[in-house]
């Protein structure tokens, strides 16, 4: 039974991850509706840079502001730990820092971290598909870059040009854009 044991807690560990799939680029939106600007502060003692990230859900899908829940059926693209010049987006290009850089030595402001898998759990840039508030699949993003490209009126446009590696091992495009207002979530 103890050598069971470990056999046993790997299978049900795998069955609580959701798997990683590779969806069709032609499925992901191009679109997405709503959205969440959340503003970290400076959270790296050795980055002189103040951290935000994007939550954008496109139309179908909707988060539950008290449970942070995600309700419906859609997408949900998710940037974490970008690094910009004052508290928020600003103005600008912001390219994804290289998958193994040496972080020390790079030049923060306008960047941000690619995806990562942390042992079935997506980290940095990635897309989740969600149907019925429930998570199915995620697709990880190695590269790419965004565009704040307004935020007068109370809009913000953001243009996304993102890299993937696909089901046959190449890499692959994802483009796609917002432009609506950017919600505040503060993290304390």
């Amino acid at each position: 039974m103890k050598k069971l044991l470990p056999l046993i807690v790997l299978v049900a560990l795998a069955a609580c991850n959701p798997r990683k799939t590779y969806v069709s680029p032609n499925i992901f939106p191009d679109q997405y509706t709503s959205g969440w600007e959340e503003r970290h502060g400076r959270c790296y003692d050795s980055i002189p840079c103040a951290v935000v990230s994007l939550d954008l859900y496109s139309e179908g899908l909707t988060l539950d502001t008290t449970t942070r829940r995600m309700q419906g059926t859609g997408y949900n693209l998710y940037l974490s730990d970008i690094f910009v010049p004052g508290d928020t987006l600003a103005l600008g290009e912001y390219t994804s820092l290289p998958l193994n850089s040496q972080l020390s030595t790079l030049n923060y402001p306008f960047t941000f971290l690619p995806g990562r898998d942390f042992e079935g759990t997506p980290h940095g840039a990635y897309l989740l598909k969600i149907e019925d508030g429930k998570l199915i699949s995620y697709q990880l993003f190695d590269s790419g870059s965004f565009t704040v490209q307004d935020t007068t009126g109370g809009l913000t446009r953001l243009s996304f040009t993102l890299v993937y590696t696909n089901a046959e091992n190449r890499s692959a495009t994802y483009e796609c854009h917002f432009r609506d207002s950017l919600q505040l979530w503060l993290k304390r």
